[in-house]
């Protein structure tokens, strides 16, 4: 393991010129004015797993943007970690926000990043974290130190929904068969509080409608006499959260995962700063379920939000009407054993019920995903736990995030294999927006971490 780390010392300024060459490329899934430079980086990505050592690597078509596969199988009879990992972006607006531009990456020292961190679209997520990988793998080949079989896919859609992904794993089962998949796209707690994410949330999100009027109304000469859709909305919305913050729709928390005392208190030995916390978003209190820490709220319990809400006129100046219509869009973070379709069935017919007479709802339902679960007790954590041990010098804790990555669920059900979370981001680094960026020190910690993981899981 000492070569290993040695090789990795001695070419730390050449990982990171090579990761500048991919950040240089505006890998926008979303914007089809950018599918040539989607595609470029496919081929850019290839052309690294190949100089890494990879064999069999090919760019696989889909329905979509590519996905890139290569693989290195050593011995039958050792495990097989599936690396997975995208190569595509967010969009970069407002780019008047950016100090420099998105696609032109350059270092700067920050208070959080003494050392310095690389700021471009997509340096954190999830450009540099996935190249990690890329470059441990380089590093193992390098001083034939690779324990175990590895496999990598790289795809180019998971910015707009991973939309060809399902398809192509169930297309490709055998070729993907694995023990264990490793995935660098999310965070740790602080670079002073490493962690290992254990759970993710899922996601139900719906659009609501309603209607009124059969078309928009004087204010004057209807007002006071008909309801008014942006009111009863509100009402509506209000409706679903209690003073308590416990969510009112019918039956929400049947299948709600009790989480342990003995978890509980693991959790929540991460150091918590509700003042910090606070200060960072610029509120003088927070609020949420009554009996649950911030963390706790934030990763263990489902939570229902309004996203956005409109109707009648928002434009420059005045214009008095009633709207005929009111809409909103919902999102409600799902826990283990709570799925999208029986939440958001479970919601459409609450909103239903809570309805005034008088006025016409509709809800239609957009994109979900499945919660997911790593046990702190399975071989897998433990590898991921014991690695960024060694790497970082202090203790590893379990942690849960809030967000919702529903690949997880997707490779278990159909690759019967646990996925390890094992980022290296932080959560002020920016993704998804203006001057996103990723601090050195950790982009080196992953790629240190990254072979002891291999290590301890072939050993285990």
């Amino acid at each position: 393991m000492q070569e290993t780390l040695n090789y990795i010392n001695e070419n730390k300024q050449r990982f990171v010129d090579e990761l500048f060459e991919l950040l240089r490329i505006p890998s926008i899934s979303a914007d089809p004015a950018y599918s040539n430079d989607v595609l470029k980086c496919a081929e850019v990505c290839a052309e690294y797993l190949k100089n890494a050592g990879a064999d069999n690597v090919e760019i696989c078509q889909t329905k979509g943007y590519p996905i890139v596969y290569g693989e290195k199988l050593i011995d039958a009879n050792l495990p097989t970690v599936l690396v997975y990992g995208h190569y595509d972006v967010q969009p970069a607006d407002p780019l008047e926000l950016w100090k420099k531009p998105p696609f032109e990456p350059y270092i700067e020292k920050t208070e959080l990043h003494p050392d310095g961190a690389i700021f471009a679209r997509g340096s954190a997520d999830d450009k540099g974290q996935f190249f990690m990988q890329v470059k441990a793998f380089e590093a193992m080949m390098e001083t034939n130190s690779l324990p175990c079989n590895v496999k990598f896919i790289l795809e180019g859609e998971e910015e707009v929904g991973s939309v060809s992904l399902g398809d192509w794993v169930n297309e490709n089962k055998e070729k993907l068969e694995c023990d264990c998949i490793l995935i660098s796209d999310t965070h740790i707690y602080s670079n002073e509080q490493p962690t290992v994410t254990t759970g993710l949330r899922g996601l139900s999100y719906v659009e609501v409608e309603v209607e009124g009027p059969n078309r928009d109304l004087h204010s004057g000469l209807y007002g006071g006499a008909v309801p008014n859709p942006i009111h009863v909305l509100s009402r509506m919305i209000a409706k679903l959260i209690d003073d308590e913050g416990q969510i009112t729709i019918d039956g929400f928390y049947d299948n709600v995962e009790t989480v342990s005392d003995d978890e509980r208190a693991e959790m929540n030995k991460l150091k918590d700063n509700p003042a910090e916390f606070k200060k960072s978003i610029g509120l003088n209190d927070v609020e949420g379920e009554k009996g649950y820490t911030t963390l706790e709220r934030t990763s263990i319990r489902p939570t229902l939000d309004c996203n956005g809400i409109w109707g009648g006129y928002t434009g420059e100046g005045a214009k008095t009407v009633i709207p005929s219509k009111a809409s909103a869009k919902i999102s409600m973070r799902l826990v283990p054993y709570q799925t999208p379709e029986e939440i958001t069935e479970k919601f459409t017919k609450y909103f239903e019920k809570i309805a005034p007479a008088n006025v016409r709802v509709k809800v239609t339902p957009h994109h979900g995903g499945m919660p997911y679960v790593l046990p702190t007790d399975t071989k897998e954590y433990l590898a991921a736990k014991n690695a960024m041990q060694s790497a970082f010098g202090k203790e590893v804790l379990p942690y849960r995030g809030g967000g919702s990555i529903p690949i997880t669920s997707m490779f278990e059900q159909v690759l019967g294999a646990k996925s390890v979370l094992m980022g290296f981001g932080l959560d002020s680094d920016a993704i998804h927006s203006p001057n996103e960026h990723y601090g050195l020190f950790n982009f080196y910690k992953g790629i240190e971490s990254i072979p002891m993981f291999f290590e301890n899981y072939s050993k285990s």
